[in-house]
């Protein structure tokens, strides 16, 4: 994939950075659990994007409007609007899935409204092998991931309310060079995704 030559900041909220799922036992001889998939998600963006964008920063402090981030382009803001999953207990089918809602804010450097749009993921895994319903969800939830980093990764450029906005940018070339220090972490492209968080 060739890069973008835009230099983006990135900004992960709490509700994102610490997104976690929850399902209550339902009756005496079920159990209850949790699926914390918010190490993850910031493992998966981390990884993605710089391999898609010229630059990417990580924001330590939430944008505000009126406070400009020198150096960048745009500013990128994930959210996960909605999650829902399904087990066997549910469904009587023997499959895990989960369906995922993104929501994605583009900013100016100054955090003006540039473009929003949506995304959805899927990842599902059968009960062969899975000794739990924790673990079957948590598989579940690597695959739904892995479909988010690749539905973003081909969708990006054709994103209708970023058409007008990614065509001046890339027609000015290569985005601004002199990188401001002031709320900002050095680049960060890791090398490997983890799995979901137990």
């Amino acid at each position: 994939m060739q890069k973008l030559p835009l230099n983006i900041a990135l900004w992960y909220d709490e509700a994102f950075s610490q997104h976690e799922f929850f399902d209550q036992a339902k009756g005496r001889s079920g159990s209850s659990w949790i699926v914390k998939t918010g190490e993850a998600q910031v493992d998966l963006w981390n990884t993605l994007l710089p391999g898609m964008f010229q630059q990417v920063r990580l924001l330590t402090e939430a944008p505000q409007k009126g406070s400009t981030i020198a150096g960048v382009d745009a500013i990128l803001v994930p959210h996960i609007e909605e999650l829902q999953y399904a087990i066997p207990a549910h469904t009587q089918i023997k499959v895990y899935e989960i369906w995922l809602r993104y929501r994605f804010e583009l900013l100016s450097p100054s955090g003006a409204p540039l473009a929003e749009w949506s995304m959805t993921a899927y990842g599902k895994t059968p009960t062969a092998f899975l000794q739990s319903d924790e673990e079957a969800v948590n598989l579940a939830a690597v695959v739904a991931l892995r479909d988010a980093g690749a539905n973003f990764a081909s969708q990006f450029r054709r994103v209708a309310p970023l058409q007008s906005w990614l065509a001046n940018h890339l027609q000015q070339g290569t985005g601004p060079q002199q990188l401001s220090s002031q709320n900002i972490h050095s680049e960060t492209a890791l090398q490997t995704q983890r799995g979901v968080a137990q």
